[in-house]
């Protein structure tokens, strides 16, 4: 019967996120580079524009994409001309607006990857579009044909021209289809014999080679064309060095956290069985790691695990390794009340109730363990 309602609330919210769909509104997600996201009341009336993690907070209010700095609405639009004129490839317009210093919405490098998102996306001409991947119910994540989407034609006032727009699909199209299976897997395994291993990220930087999304679509998922080159992430020398990394890298970071500690005037002491830090005999604290792994398109992902036992630590700090499992890219400090049953997977983009324990470095928690003197009153 749980089940069973379950389903019946998930198609009910479908059937609405739908409508809202219809009717023009927004649907969550970033806006993107070039766009932000507007408040408006019921009647339609702008309220106010929602910056990076801003929610509405009113179930009356919707919102819905505008044009943003027009030095941006500029830049979309060279994107374009670069592809279209030029005949530039997404790795080389990657490069141009690096060599720009200009950024992504997020704040981040361009690579391919991030550029195939601003060229094939049609909220730049003013379309609303959802349902175009479907996961529901624990069910594998597909790519869901066209005509299952969900489209709004002009939901949006557009930054570029309708067809300029369709005249780079038509490109990156061809771009795509120009190469047979045989032609991509000769150039991953050059590739391959270059780097010595694979992931998505390698592929989307590499600039004679497609996208790992291409060859995610063609061969059904990067590891099955991974596998027709001979590569093996699972047994991988890299990935062998990775754990070897990471053996190594724990017991320093447990060196250093202690060490910062007692610099600050706390107390730490490491239980040998568990490697868990007690903290002024007030707190327990677990230090573990989170490699980075590519899903079959290309995106990287963090999974953070915990211990759930009886004596499950009082805070948990997950140290988020960069994309090459090479260096601490930033930290999580997550209080036992707040962790999820069994660990949750992270990307370069989480939801608010994630990030809002993230931190750039450990400071915060150093300072958690200080001790501060308390003047009595006279």
């Amino acid at each position: 019967m749980a089940g069973e309602y379950s389903r019946e609330l998930s198609t009910k919210v479908f059937a609405g996120q739908c409508r809202l769909i219809e009717l023009g509104f927004r649907q969550g997600g970033p806006a993107g580079f070039g766009l932000r996201r507007v408040l408006i009341d019921q009647s339609g009336q702008i309220k106010a524009q929602l910056s990076f993690r801003e929610h509405k907070s009113l179930q009356t209010d919707r919102v819905i994409l505008m044009p943003g700095p027009p030095e941006e609405v500029e830049i979309v639009n060279d994107m374009f001309r670069w592809l279209i004129r030029d005949d530039m490839r997404l790795s080389d317009i990657a490069g141009r607006l690096n060599g720009m210093r200009v950024t992504t919405d997020l704040g981040r490098r361009w690579n391919a990857q991030t550029v195939r998102q601003v060229l094939t996306n049609e909220k730049y001409v003013g379309n609303n579009i959802f349902n175009r991947q479907s996961f529901k119910l624990k069910k594998q994540r597909i790519d869901n044909p066209p005509e299952m989407w969900i489209r709004k034609v002009g939901a949006f006032e557009g930054i570029v021209p309708i067809e300029i727009f369709f005249t780079a699909q038509q490109i990156l199209i061809a771009r795509a289809t120009q190469y047979s299976d045989q032609e991509l897997l000769d150039k991953l395994r050059r590739l391959y014999q270059i780097k010595g291993w694979l992931t998505g990220l390698f592929i989307d930087e590499a600039p004679d080679l497609p996208s790992a999304a291409t060859y995610s679509s063609r061969f059904g998922s990067l590891a099955r064309a991974y596998e027709m080159v001979g590569f093996a992430p699972l047994r991988s020398s890299e990935h062998l060095e990775v754990n070897r990394r990471l053996r190594r890298l724990h017991p320093q970071i447990i060196e250093r956290t202690q060490t910062s500690i007692t610099e600050l005037g706390g107390s730490v002491w490491r239980d040998p069985k568990t490697d868990l830090l007690h903290v002024n005999q007030e707190l327990v604290v677990s230090l573990v790691m989170a490699r980075c792994y590519t899903l079959p398109n290309g995106r990287p992902r963090w999974r953070i695990l915990f211990d759930h036992a009886q004596n499950a630590p009082d805070i948990t700090v997950a140290i988020r390794l960069d994309h090459v499992n090479q260096a601490e890219l930033d930290y999580f400090v997550l209080p036992k009340l707040d962790l999820p049953l069994g660990g949750f997977h992270l990307s370069d983009s989480n939801r608010t109730s994630f990030d809002c324990f993230r931190f750039d470095d450990l400071s915060f928690f150093y300072g958690m363990s200080q001790r501060q003197r308390v003047q009595r009153p006279s």
